[in-house]
């Protein structure tokens, strides 16, 4: 799993607040890291947020209604499912990919927390408040005990850490 959060742990201020307030070093970090594992699933809210699959890695939208994306559908590129996470993983695996990055949102990431299909999560802290929002995982069933595997400080303002998924 792949998020930025606000210092007080926000990933948005609602479900259509597109992410443009992340450091340039995030949204590097983002780039790079979601490429090299070619594929990134997402929750509808979170591509509704941003309009347009990320170019160069296979967008796997989740949604109860991937028909009404049919429009959009580029098998490779940009795919609409409407599968459960366990059922995602297998869906992949039978394309050939051995990772995948979880991009969000909120109920997307705790279902797959809740699932226990989540290995590590790689997460950017920005020098930012929001006050109100959405944390990182909402709707996570139990707690999930994490391991620091490694920080860095990305700028005066970014902060990433890279923790371990305890099973």
């Amino acid at each position: 799993m792949l998020m930025a959060q606000t210092a007080d742990g926000k990933i948005a201020k609602s479900k259509d607040h597109f992410a443009n307030w992340t450091s340039k070093e995030d949204k590097k970090h983002f780039i790079n890291f979601t490429k090299s594992h070619k594929v990134i699933i997402m929750g509808e809210s979170t591509f509704n947020t941003i309009k347009k699959p990320l170019p160069g890695r296979l967008n796997l939208i989740l949604s109860k209604n991937p028909e009404k994306y049919s429009n959009l559908q580029k098998l490779g590129t940009l795919e609409f499912v409407n599968l459960r996470p366990k059922q995602v993983v297998d869906y992949l695996v039978n394309k050939g990919f051995k990772s995948a990055i979880l991009g969000g949102g909120s109920y997307t990431n705790a279902s797959f927390l809740n699932a226990g299909l989540v290995d590590e999560i790689i997460l950017t802290t920005e020098g930012i408040l929001f006050g109100q929002g959405f944390g990182m995982c909402e709707g996570l069933k139990n707690d999930i005990k994490l391991n620091l595997l490694d920080a860095e400080i990305l700028s005066n303002k970014t902060y990433l850490t890279h923790w371990e998924v305890l099973k």
